[in-house]
């Protein structure tokens, strides 16, 4: 048998769905031949794969592995094919990038709509994760680029600087908080709170504060936007935590009221992460080339 392309599109949808035959099914293929398939694949790597169960299959730690790198390979190839197929189009590379709220409510749209007003033949598929899912993504080739929150992550990944995030305080009108400018963040904790997603970096920033304070984060709801949590505060919920140029179109109308974070922690950084820039399709360099020269832009001071 040789290595080729179907093959491990038949192991990475199988490790996908969970079955065999719910692979077959996708591909239209036999489920006999994609048995086989994965048979002839475990003798060429000469070590199991897949452990097979009543409930479909389960990836042993080499199987795991393989299914890792043929995601990176098949994207290399997938890119390769778009890429040189495009030169006839005018298309000429697509790029996947996984952005979190933060980064796509207040830098992206501005930064993207610069870089295709220069590279309008280059295609990107924008999707908003929290943060400790995207470098996790970015390592397993899910994703070309990630932009999110600085935080330590445990993978081999390129960083570079993106912008610095002024994390403020949302009040309702009426709360013993909403006449001051600015505040710790160790006073805020004697009230409720309305979270964000529980694996989102400005919750986990905000746990570990609580933490440092000795005092506990009273989390009465939690919710999955910044519009959302700006309606929850308004009726009296609780505060919460987000950047101050994510809210302004939410805050606008709102009876809320915004307060300055006077810790250090709230003014967090974001980067811009990728696996291996070398590796990278050109139309993804370009567009990390293109971020990072527009924040660098952004924080420059104004010439006097």
């Amino acid at each position: 048998m040789k290595l080729d392309p179907t093959s491990l599109r038949l192991f990475v949808k199988v490790a996908e769905l969970g079955t065999i035959s719910g692979a077959a099914d996708a591909s239209f293929m036999a489920t006999s031949a994609v048995s086989k398939r994965l048979s002839e694949l475990e003798g060429y790597f000469n070590t199991p794969l897949l452990k097979r169960n009543n409930r479909g299959i389960e990836l042993t730690p080499a199987g795991s592995a393989l299914l890792n790198l043929s995601r990176g390979v098949l994207h290399n190839l997938e890119d390769l094919d778009l890429q040189m197929r495009d030169y006839a189009s005018g298309h000429r590379g697509l790029v996947r990038v996984f952005a979190n709220m933060s980064a796509i409510t207040q830098y992206l749209p501005h930064e993207m709509r610069a870089f295709f007003e220069q590279h309008p033949d280059i295609g990107v598929q924008l999707e908003e994760k929290v943060s400790p899912i995207i470098t996790r993504e970015v390592m397993n080739n899910n994703a070309d680029i990630g932009v999110c929150a600085q935080l330590i992550h445990g993978y081999e990944l390129m960083e570079f600087p993106y912008h610095v995030d002024d994390l403020v305080l949302v009040v309702p009108q009426q709360h013993p908080l909403a006449q001051r400018e600015s505040v710790q963040f160790r006073e805020c904790l004697d009230y409720p709170h309305v979270g964000l997603h529980t694996a989102s970096a400005i919750n986990l920033e905000i746990m570990r504060a609580a933490s440092m304070a000795n005092k506990t984060l009273r989390i009465r709801i939690q919710v999955t936007s910044y519009d959302a949590l700006c309606l929850m505060v308004q009726a009296g919920l609780g505060v919460g935590v987000l950047p101050r140029g994510a809210i302004r179109q939410y805050v606008d109308g709102l009876n809320v009221k915004v307060l300055s974070i006077q810790d250090a922690w709230a003014r967090r950084k974001l980067r811009i992460y990728v696996k291996d820039m070398e590796r990278l399709s050109m139309a993804a360099r370009v567009l990390v080339e293109h971020l990072i020269q527009s924040a660098s832009a952004a924080s420059a001071p104004p010439e006097p």
